[in-house]
């Protein structure tokens, strides 16, 4: 079944091209809620909202709720006792998750760090997985889940969730079937609010927190009060800054809208410009991704400015098309006239949840809209994106996987150390 993924993927993509499919190739059919799957959710603040969604379908389980932070679990057992009546266990260890038989699948929404090693101890417990974007917190770690994922037969998606959304896929398929002509470019942002972190302060260690399970497979580092709950996105130890947090969603669409994979040439530009703190990722960031065959893809994230912007556009050479976060798109033609708008139907996080559901209880990882080998092609391309701002140089990259030439400096970040004992193992 595997070794057929990318032959299979390989003929959706061509006919896609061709604007011969705009969706994925079946609907649910009626018998596809009959099978009974139990799941685990694993970082319970992006997972709360998961852990509802999953609850909310038909014949699923919520099982565990698993946290690191005691308070933050027992919330979100509060809200799904009052919301669905269920009474999920709640654990801090996920491997506790890993060792039940009766659970079929992971849900991973931990930071960054973590998405990686729990997908690929996952796998090799016969958990199928469900892991958040960005997969993985650095390239290796992407190439280490496709080859768990293979390896041990697992359905793994990727929470890129507007691959799912109905109005998105709606413009995308006009992309492909040529509405705007060739497309060349393709055009992304992000804006935010975000204000300083500040200077971390050595802190005990809150009560309710395990810190060292939080660290997991990351090496040792003092607690300090600015990093979590949420401020480790801003530290290369942990995260990837919001090129890795918010970027990758826009930047996933902008590919596949354009059919791309890997690039040729990755440009950056940016810095911590708004503020003097201990954040070390930019806050105000400029990336250019150059592919075969005269493409390019650009993002420009502003973490603290919310002015401005947009959500994705497509350039071709007889128009544009404007997408917005909801699925909403407006087609422009050569001339810059409104042709038409069409209105979106949401993010899409439901129906990725469903498209994950059929996928396992059909076994079958071909019918994901963002399987792991996808899902890493993005990822990497935020990696890549990082590392070229890291080094402060153009990096040049193999079209083939990605990985950058000729660069020793840079190929540093293409992997990370390990907390002794945490190192991943496909076996």
């Amino acid at each position: 079944m595997f070794q057929d993924l990318d032959r299979r993927r390989f003929m959706r993509r061509t006919a896609a091209a061709t604007g011969l499919v705009a969706f994925p190739r079946r609907a649910p059919a009626d018998d596809d809620t009959q099978k009974r799957v139990v799941v685990g959710v694993m970082g319970l603040r992006r997972g709360r909202s998961l852990a509802s969604t999953f609850a909310a379908q038909s014949n699923v389980v919520v099982k565990y709720l698993c946290d690191v932070d005691a308070e933050t679990a027992q919330q979100c057992a509060r809200l799904m006792s009052r919301s669905f009546e269920v009474e999920p266990q709640v654990v801090v260890d996920f491997r506790r998750i890993l060792d039940d038989h009766e659970v079929d699948a992971l849900v991973c929404a931990a930071p960054n760090h973590w998405h990686a090693p729990s997908t690929i101890m996952a796998c090799i417990a016969g958990k199928h997985v469900y892991v958040e974007k960005p997969c993985s917190h650095n390239p290796r770690e992407g190439q280490w889940m496709i080859d768990a994922a293979r390896k041990h037969g697992r359905v793994v998606q990727v929470g890129t969730q507007r691959r799912s959304a109905t109005g998105t896929m709606r413009a995308i398929q006009q992309v492909h079937a040529g509405a705007i002509g060739r497309v060349y470019v393709a055009r992304c942002w992000y804006h935010s609010a975000r204000r300083t972190i500040g200077q971390g302060k050595p802190a005990p260690v809150p009560p309710q927190l395990d810190y060292a399970l939080w660290q997991g497979p990351a090496p040792r580092r003092p607690y300090l009060d600015n990093r979590i709950p949420y401020n480790w996105h801003w530290f290369w130890h942990w995260g990837n800054g919001e090129l890795g947090n918010n970027g990758v969603h826009t930047i996933d669409l902008c590919r596949w809208g354009v059919g791309v994979d890997y690039p040729v040439q990755v440009t950056s530009s940016g810095g911590r410009y708004a503020f003097d703190d201990d954040q070390e990722t930019p806050d105000t960031h400029m990336v250019a991704f150059k592919f075969d065959g005269g493409r390019q893809i650009t993002w420009q994230g502003l973490s603290c400015n919310p002015h401005g912007g947009g959500f994705v556009t497509f350039y071709g050479e007889d128009g544009a098309l404007d997408l917005e976060s909801n699925g909403t798109y407006t087609v422009y033609d050569r001339q810059g006239k409104k042709v038409r708008t069409e209105p979106g139907q949401g993010n899409g996080q439901n129906e990725h949840v469903v498209n994950f559901l059929t996928a396992v209880r059909h076994g079958r990882p071909d019918e994901l809209n963002t399987e792991i080998a996808e899902g890493h092609k993005s990822t990497l391309l935020c990696h890549l994106g990082n590392m070229a701002h890291r080094v402060q140089r153009t990096l040049r990259c193999n079209p083939q996987d990605g990985q950058v030439l000729d660069d020793a400096q840079a190929m540093r970040f293409w992997s990370r150390e390990y907390e002794p004992g945490w190192e991943p193992s496909l076996a």
